[in-house]
């Protein structure tokens, strides 16, 4: 058995990583601080081609898998999820048209932003032709485009919605908005119940694998705090209660990521991926649980300063949690037993009182 990626792989994720310790990094405050991207960004990002690494290469894409964009996910993840986001104007809406039969001309020029939301992000009612409904939260201030998948069914919008700005907490490089539909007309509508399962396990990886980078980097950045601070004579990595901290912390990474890579080759092998999917995504969110308001706890105070990264860790990886029905869905899909890293600290909260 062989885990490591083949050089073609290797080369792309090392591109993502250098972009985002080049460009995304040095820039990552104030993306925060205008909730959007500067237009250098975006020249740049176009300019290494990592956006168009799914799309067909009959419409201009580079045709690779699933496997290479959670490579890449994880490294711009792990630089700025929010950013992450922004820059990739299909993102997780593409899915839909790939795996439903749509019309591939409409991925032929990438617009500004396509947004993907699912029935467990709002509510929506579909009316003949016609679909009406809100979503009260999504990763976006502005787009050109909305894709609602919605069971078995995939309805593409163009016009007919509203993006309403709010300020949001996660993800702000991406923007925030409160979504609105009112008696839309589809621009395409698919229906297909495999292509639909498979679309939303390809959703569910995307953003499993940009959660995957936040909890790297709060991992990393702890760590290496952790290494320096001194108390009682040495460094704080040395006490053994935060020894063993960071390492449940890297280990629960470890484990989500190869839940991560295996259902996304998955994918590109043609298997039945929905399940691994769903459960992959599952236990990200649970290791954010563990790894992100313990990043910030390593740090004591500072840790809840914007001087320093892990507070960011945290929000992000609380709202990437929440896309696509979150960890509740995932599980039901998954068919696994509920069994969180929270319970134990709830039954021994309980048991105290």
């Amino acid at each position: 058995m062989n885990l490591v990626p083949d050089d073609d792989l290797l080369l792309i994720a090392d591109t993502a990583r250098r972009f985002g310790k080049d460009v995304l990094l040095p820039r990552m405050r104030s993306a925060e601080a205008d909730r959007k991207l500067d237009a250098e960004t975006r020249r740049a990002f176009a300019e290494i081609g990592l956006a168009d690494l799914e799309r067909p290469e009959e419409v201009g894409g580079a045709g690779l898998g699933c496997v290479a964009r959670v490579l890449v996910n994880e490294e711009l993840g792990a630089a700025d999820a929010g950013a992450a986001l922004a820059l990739d104007g299909f993102g997780p809406a593409l899915y839909p048209m790939l795996e439903m039969g749509g019309d591939l001309s409409l991925l032929a020029e990438a617009p500004g932003r396509t947004l993907l939301v699912t029935e467990f992000d709002g509510e929506f009612q579909v009316d003949g032709a016609k679909i009406s409904g809100m979503v009260p939260w999504v990763p976006a201030s502005e787009a050109e485009a909305v894709l609602v998948l919605i069971k078995d069914e995939a309805i593409l919008l163009r016009d007919g919605w509203t993006l309403e700005s709010i300020r949001g907490a996660g993800l702000r490089a991406a923007g925030a908005g409160v979504l609105r539909i009112d008696d839309a007309q589809p621009v395409a509508r698919l229906a297909e119940a495999s292509g639909a399962s498979r679309a939303r396990a390809r959703a569910r990886l995307y953003v499993a694998s940009l959660l995957l980078g936040v909890l790297r980097a709060s991992c990393d950045y702890s760590r290496e705090y952790a290494m320096e601070r001194r108390a009682f004579g040495k460094p704080i990595a040395h006490h053994q209660a935060l020894a063993f901290l960071i390492t449940d912390m890297q280990m629960a990474l470890d484990g989500a990521r190869l839940l991560v890579h295996e259902a996304a080759w998955r994918l590109d092998a043609g298997l039945p991926a929905e399940s691994a999917a769903a459960s992959a995504f599952a236990e990200c969110i649970d290791a954010s649980r563990l790894i992100g308001p313990n990043g910030v706890q390593i740090l004591g105070g500072h840790g809840f300063m914007a001087d320093y990264p892990v507070e960011k860790h945290m929000r992000e990886a609380r709202a990437l949690g929440l896309l696509f029905g979150g960890f509740d869905a995932a599980i039901e899909e998954s068919g696994r037993l509920l069994v969180t890293r929270e319970a134990p600290l709830a039954i021994g909260i309980g048991g105290a009182l």
